[in-house]
């Protein structure tokens, strides 16, 4: 099986690239920088073939794809800044990325007849209420242009293929790139004290786990939309964060338990750019029912990164 993957510069791409080496697969990886641009770990993708590419330009994605002939596109690639989506010289180019760039992949697959994987997010939600969202749901009511242009990109692509995966995920945390973990990691050695978010609920999913899992989807022809975080219940920002310094303080770093981390409100942190979803509770109870394995714990998974990153 050939598997093209966009994105491999980032968190979740770096790690499908290594699950299809550790598995014997053919992966390709690409991005928009000329060259590999990820950590230099010395981990496969590093050494895996790489063609760069514009997802925006269509004839480009065309010609590519019909090239390679891939059975399987994971597209990873996204504008993922939230807060700068908002900014009115970007929006165009976050919806340019996020819904035609997706729509460009999708009709390139919908041409070769393979399987696409789209990696979506919750913010395709209004983020109300206390229930988990259902993978089924089409009650869409996105609250800022990052939602909106993913939802864009949703629709583009089951509009336009019937084999297709579409996962939402959320909170997500890996080795290649920014974080919440690493930016808390990086606070904590330089401030005794940091107010975090406590009202707003869900669930980190870590992109070794979910790799593991998307090759799972891979491998079937189990189409359809999908939730995907880790396990370990529903938490908060702040009852993250101090997990994470737990844990670190737990591997050696005694100084992250002299920080004090403060529970407050979104109100009394102070309104960002973008409106943030309060529930990104997200039901994954159709990852059971289609036979697949879940994601281990959120805790377990943090205490694997902790190890790597610290």
């Amino acid at each position: 099986m050939k598997i093209f993957v966009t994105g491999v510069g980032g968190q979740l791409g770096h790690d499908v690239m290594n699950e299809l080496a550790g598995r014997g697969y053919e992966g390709i990886g690409s991005d928009i920088a000329p060259v590999y641009s990820g950590i230099q770990d010395g981990t496969a993708v590093t050494q895996m073939p790489y063609v760069p590419l514009d997802i925006t330009d269509r004839a480009s994605v065309d010609q590519i794809l019909s090239d390679l002939r891939p059975d399987v596109v994971v597209h990873c690639a996204a504008w993922t800044a939230v807060d700068m989506a908002e900014d009115d010289d970007k929006v165009e180019k976050v919806r340019q990325v996020n819904a035609a760039g997706t729509e460009n992949i999708a009709l390139a697959c919908k041409k070769l007849d393979c399987k696409m994987v789209y990696l979506s997010t919750d913010y395709v939600f209004d983020g109300q209420g206390t229930e988990a969202w259902q993978p089924d749901c089409k009650d869409y009511k996105p609250l800022n242009v990052y939602g909106q242009t993913k939802l864009e990109g949703e629709l583009a692509v089951s509009s336009n293929l019937e084999k297709y995966f579409i996962v939402r995920i959320a909170w997500v945390f890996g080795v290649n790139g920014k974080n919440f973990i690493k930016t808390m990691l990086n606070l904590g050695k330089t401030h005794d004290h940091l107010r975090v978010v406590n009202d707003q609920i869900g669930t980190p999913t870590y992109t070794y786990d979910l790799a593991r899992l998307l090759v799972d989807m891979i491998e079937t022809d189990k189409y359809g939309y999908y939730h995907a975080t880790n396990e370990g219940g529903y938490i908060s920002w702040y009852d993250f964060t101090v997990e994470i310094f737990r844990q670190a303080a737990e591997l050696g770093h005694p100084e992250y338990n002299a920080v004090t981390v403060t529970p407050v409100t979104t109100e009394e942190y102070g309104e960002s750019k973008a409106r943030r979803p309060f529930n990104s509770r997200l039901d994954k109870s159709k990852l059971t029912a289609n036979g697949f394995t879940p994601l281990p714990t959120w805790q377990d998974a943090l205490h694997r990164y902790l190890k790597i990153v610290l």
